[in-house]
């Protein structure tokens, strides 16, 4: 008897430590599940619904993203294994505008594109802290090389910083082109804000002069020396957007410039001893709107539909300019096509006999038409070489380490 006893209390204890493992196992996996970087992280397609913008840009997602090519005719999306060159329609249409009417009218040479944001956006795996509604876009301060890059290049280029310390800022590497750049994006009546970092902020009120109130929207912020952060205000369509406050109409170049610098100069407080970092909060599925988990659950979007609506932006930029015809050729009166004969003159005689004309029963064959191809497959156009005017832009673009993700926004 007290061996059948001692073996069923066995089983029952088995069968309860069995139990609360399991129940510890499904617990993880369901936190797991309900952490919202994981579960927007790991969608590689945008959600097959209306395009619209949801929540803030520090707590939100995406519906019915565009992508924004790989290649353009004056851009190079970069770092293309995160596939975070995704936004709402608005934002990709003005990161295509103002990379094709910066080249055209500015002489700039094109644009290197970094993160928008994920396909469906909502918090990143890595990095930013922003970039979740499709209204936040990277462009770096390096300019686009003449040539097109290959994704592994792509990966390994690190962006070249533009500054020299915390107040100044690296001439050998800032140039007046970047001063006109940031003037043309901050122009856009679509942007609410541009972050720079505060030397950046500095040189760009010194080279405004009295014409300074576009630098209003070019606020101060941490990092942001290899890249400048284009933000868009809430589209129309999307109720559930929440905007920032707009920013003053200061141009912000007198003390709010003196308070960071301020800030730099304060001597950082010693670490307590075996005191740990302090983590931050895990954003779960819980902590954004409802209708995140609507686009969560979407059935993915198919190429026409997140790609057709990018047709649509680069048919801006504007068109070539025929060769103008020589002098002489544009003087001379119009010349009467051959195959009527000039007043005065007989007709030209039949063609020999030996010249047989092609039976009218076979028709010669048609040129067989070339397929459409998708903006993505399109490879770029070729691009202009780098202009003598501009040799500082030689041997930018060289091979160096990886660039770590930045400070998150």
């Amino acid at each position: 008897m007290r061996r059948y006893l001692a073996t069923v209390g066995a089983l029952v204890a088995g069968l309860l430590a069995a139990s609360v493992l399991a129940g510890i196992d499904a617990g993880s996996v369901a936190a797991a599940e309900k952490r919202a970087r994981h579960l927007f992280g790991h969608k590689k397609k945008p959600a097959a619904l209306q395009a619209r913008s949801i929540g803030f840009y520090s707590r939100g997602c995406l519906s019915g993203g565009i992508m924004l090519p790989v290649d353009g005719p004056a851009w190079q999306a970069m770092r293309l294994s995160r596939n975070r060159n995704w936004g709402h329609p608005q934002l990709v249409g003005l990161v295509e505008r103002l990379a094709v009417e910066s080249r055209e009218m500015d002489g700039w040479p094109g644009l290197l594109v970094g993160d928008l944001a994920q396909p469906r956006g909502g918090p990143m795996l890595t990095g930013h802290r922003s970039h979740q509604v499709g209204l936040d876009a990277d462009i770096w301060l390096m300019p686009m090389p003449d040539r097109t890059l290959t994704r592994q290049e792509r990966e390994k280029i690190s962006a070249i910083s533009m500054i020299k310390s915390p107040f100044e800022i690296n001439k050998k590497h800032w140039r007046p082109g970047h001063v006109t750049l940031l003037k043309r994006a901050a122009g856009y009546k679509e942007v609410e804000r541009i972050f720079v970092h505060p030397a950046i902020k500095k040189a760009l009120c010194e080279a405004a002069g009295p014409d300074a109130r576009w630098l209003s929207k070019v606020r101060p912020y941490w990092g942001h020396h290899y890249h400048f952060h284009i933000r868009i205000k809430c589209p129309r369509g999307s109720a559930n957007c929440k905007s920032q406050k707009p920013p003053s109409r200061e141009a912000g170049c007198g003390k709010p410039l003196d308070d960071w610098f301020a800030l730099f100069r304060r001597p950082k407080k010693p670490a307590k001893p075996g005191a740990k970092p302090k983590k931050r909060r895990e954003i779960m599925i819980t902590d954004l709107p409802n209708e995140c988990r609507a686009v969560l659950a979407a059935d993915d979007a198919t190429p026409a539909q997140y790609a057709s609506k990018t047709e649509i932006a680069v048919t801006r930029a504007p068109a070539a300019t025929p060769p103008a015809k020589p002098k002489a050729a544009a003087d001379a009166p119009p010349r009467p096509p051959a195959a009527i004969p000039l007043p005065g003159t007989k007709p030209a005689p039949p063609p020999p006999a030996k010249a047989k004309a092609a039976p009218a029963s076979v028709p010669p064959p048609a040129a067989k038409p070339e397929p459409p191809a998708t903006r993505q497959a399109q490879s770029a156009p070729a691009r202009p070489k780098s202009s003598p005017s501009l040799p500082w832009l030689r041997g930018l673009a060289t091979p160096g380490p990886p660039l770590p993700d930045r400070k998150p926004k």
